[in-house]
């Protein structure tokens, strides 16, 4: 199974990242509304007046409803202080129509963004559990295993497995197992590190990438999960079920990239995220091959 050839984030980091480049848009707008409202009120031309439109596109794209309907609000009262004889209320049809299409072009691009960006999510997301799915999980490993690189920090990966499933599925339904798997991602989602990233890649499999975090690190993390798990009281298709009902196996593998680490050893970041990913799912096997409910590290972890 590849794990690194596809892409996707809408991480803390890429959030992080737009922070500045959202100051600059807003900079940017206010440049842009300056610049037209001296060309309206020079020349006051329609075509001029039209381009109040970017700003309002920009605007409603990058910050959302909201604030493309108050820059087309913006856009009609500077329109009025441009050509004063707005202020008389003796709207002319082409008035009228101006300061509607400012508001609809506001709305609409507002409205196509916000769909952009959830049909963006929905793309990136597991639709079970709401964790990532791996298309998402691929760039995130990836981007990890850059950063680890560079600053020279450990990276751990836990695969995660969910124990007699088949069981569950065939005394309780299919339902139930499906919402064994969604609790089970529900408890991975609220006990791993903020910057972790954690992915359902297969039917009951699971995948937690763990920035910055020893071995020891990560098996904590790895047994505080086994034992969340087990202490949980799921209602599965209806049935509230006892503690102990659900409960994984993880295999744990850990890199260590600093002065020891060999950067000829691995030809890519792909590589590296594949080779990292193959050690922690024969530790996975090795955990199941061992009676199950447990965590086993791959070996030099």
């Amino acid at each position: 199974m590849r794990l690194t050839t596809r892409r996707h984030s809408h991480s803390d980091r890429t959030a992080a990242y737009l922070r500045p480049v959202h100051m600059l848009a807003g900079i940017g707008l206010t440049a842009a509304m300056t610049l037209v409202f001296t060309l309206d009120r020079v020349i006051g031309l329609p075509h001029v007046q039209h381009l109040y439109y970017i700003p309002i596109i920009v605007a409603a794209v990058w910050f959302g409803m909201t604030s493309g309907v108050l820059t087309a609000t913006l856009a009609i009262l500077l329109y009025h202080v441009a050509n004063p004889h707005a202020f008389t209320l003796r709207y002319e049809e082409s008035d009228i129509l101006q300061m509607a299409v400012f508001i609809a072009v506001g709305l609409v691009a507002a409205k196509l963004a916000d769909n952009a960006r959830r049909l963006h999510r929905l793309a990136m997301t597991d639709d079970l559990t709401g964790l990532h799915n791996l298309r998402s999980f691929e760039l995130e490993l990836k981007q990890m295993v850059q950063s680890a690189r560079t600053q020279q920090t450990p990276l751990c990966l836990l695969v995660v497995d969910v124990d007699r499933l088949k069981s569950l599925n065939d005394e309780h339904g299919h339902l139930a197992g499906a919402e064994a798997v969604r609790t089970i991602g529900s408890i991975i989602e609220r006990h791993i590190p903020g910057d972790a990233v954690a992915c359902r890649y297969g039917g009951d499999e699971f995948v937690i990438a763990l920035p910055h975090c020893s071995a020891s690190m990560a098996r904590g993390v790895a047994d505080d999960l086994c034992r969340a798990v087990q202490a949980s009281v799921p209602v599965l298709a209806g049935l509230r079920f006892p503690e102990r009902t659900l409960a994984i196996s993880i295999g744990l593998a850990c890199r260590s990239f600093d002065g020891s680490w060999n950067p000829t050893s691995v030809a890519s970041d792909d590589d590296e995220s594949e080779a990292l990913f193959q050690a922690a799912d024969a530790a996975l096997y090795a955990a199941k091959n061992d009676g199950r409910n447990r965590v086993h590290t791959a070996a030099g972890a």
